[in-house]
């Protein structure tokens, strides 16, 4: 819910050029803008750097600028922090969260973990900061089979918090993973009856599928990845239609970078337009704006935390 202050506050920007002053802030406060793929467009187009959990994790680590806005989600913003303590790190809506994140509470999955004391805890970069200091690796879509498949065979594994990528990840490399039994709130809502459906009106189209989706969207799939993999995908495939099942703010990238390429979202159930990630798209070019001119809301991590939670993305980063 916005406030009636910040119902004023949006209000009396109306008459601003919103992107020349983003551009005029960040200039003034030598701040870099990372922006995910799932952002409102005209933030992608505004951003320094565009891309996926691991792209901008190294953008974060290796940035020289003394303020970093992170255009994301909360547990984006915190690796950031966690990866860059003495920088000022900007999230334009506090209230962007993720369902992964919000899904697997510290406190819960400590106890989960108790009860495997043997099992290396490899977790997905979706989670809170509290989550990674509970684990021992942490991975993203893209590095986790590379990371997964580094540990000994006889060294047993618990993964959290996305049991979809999880299982897509058992089906992979053959290793058995002991599961927290989360899920992504767009991703799970695509239906394979409309996705088959859609796929009958366009045989030529090939389907892109993010491995968050379930089994039975990813067992229609033609490329499974990513979205960088996916966006990779699509530009080097010689195919010209693509059905994409995963949230619909990839397809600004995907559009920019192969314009004459056509590219469908996924369907939910009866055909729904339902790819959107509300968390994502809380972020607005007025909140941007905001949020650098009044230098908040900052994300800040207790130091101690902080320095638990380094160590696993560390040697995320070493592994990938």
């Amino acid at each position: 819910m916005i406030s009636p202050s910040q119902t004023d506050n949006l209000a009396s920007l109306a008459h601003l050029d919103l992107e020349k002053e983003i551009v005029a802030l960040k200039r003034e406060m030598n701040a870099v803008i990372l922006a995910h793929y799932y952002q409102e467009s005209e933030i992608q187009d505004l951003a320094d750097f565009v891309g996926d959990s691991l792209q901008l994790s190294q953008q974060a680590a290796a940035t020289q600028a003394d303020v970093i806005v992170f255009a994301g989600v909360l547990f984006m913003a915190e690796t950031a922090k966690i990866l860059n303590p003495t920088k000022l790190v900007l999230l334009p809506d506090l209230k962007a969260g993720c369902s992964l994140a919000d899904g697997c509470p510290a406190e819960l999955f400590k106890t989960f973990c108790a009860r495997y004391p043997d099992h290396l805890v490899i977790s997905y970069i979706n989670c809170s900061a509290e989550v990674k200091a509970l684990s021992d690796i942490i991975c993203t879509s893209s590095n986790a089979e590379k990371i997964i498949r580094q540990i000994p065979i006889s060294k047993p594994i618990l993964f959290a918090p996305d049991q979809h990528l999880g299982r897509y990840l058992i089906k992979k490399t053959g290793r058995e993973l002991r599961l927290w039994p989360g899920s992504c709130m767009v991703h799970e809502l695509f239906s394979e009856k409309s996705l088959v459906q859609l796929r009958q009106r366009h045989p030529q189209a090939l389907v892109l599928a993010h491995p968050e989706c379930t089994e039975a969207i990813l067992r229609h799939a033609d490329y499974i990845g990513s979205t960088t993999g996916i966006l990779n995908y699509a530009t080097h495939s010689p195919a010209t239609e693509f059905i994409v099942a995963t949230e619909s703010g990839i397809l600004h990238q995907m559009k920019k970078t192969c314009p004459d390429k056509i590219f469908i979202s996924a369907p939910g159930e009866g055909g729904c337009s339902c790819s959107e990630c509300p968390h994502m798209k809380l972020n607005t070019m007025e909140k941007l704006y905001l949020c650098m001119r009044d230098r908040k809301p900052e994300i800040t991590v207790e130091e101690g935390l902080r320095q638990r939670a380094l160590q696993p993305i560390i040697r995320m980063l070493e592994m990938s």
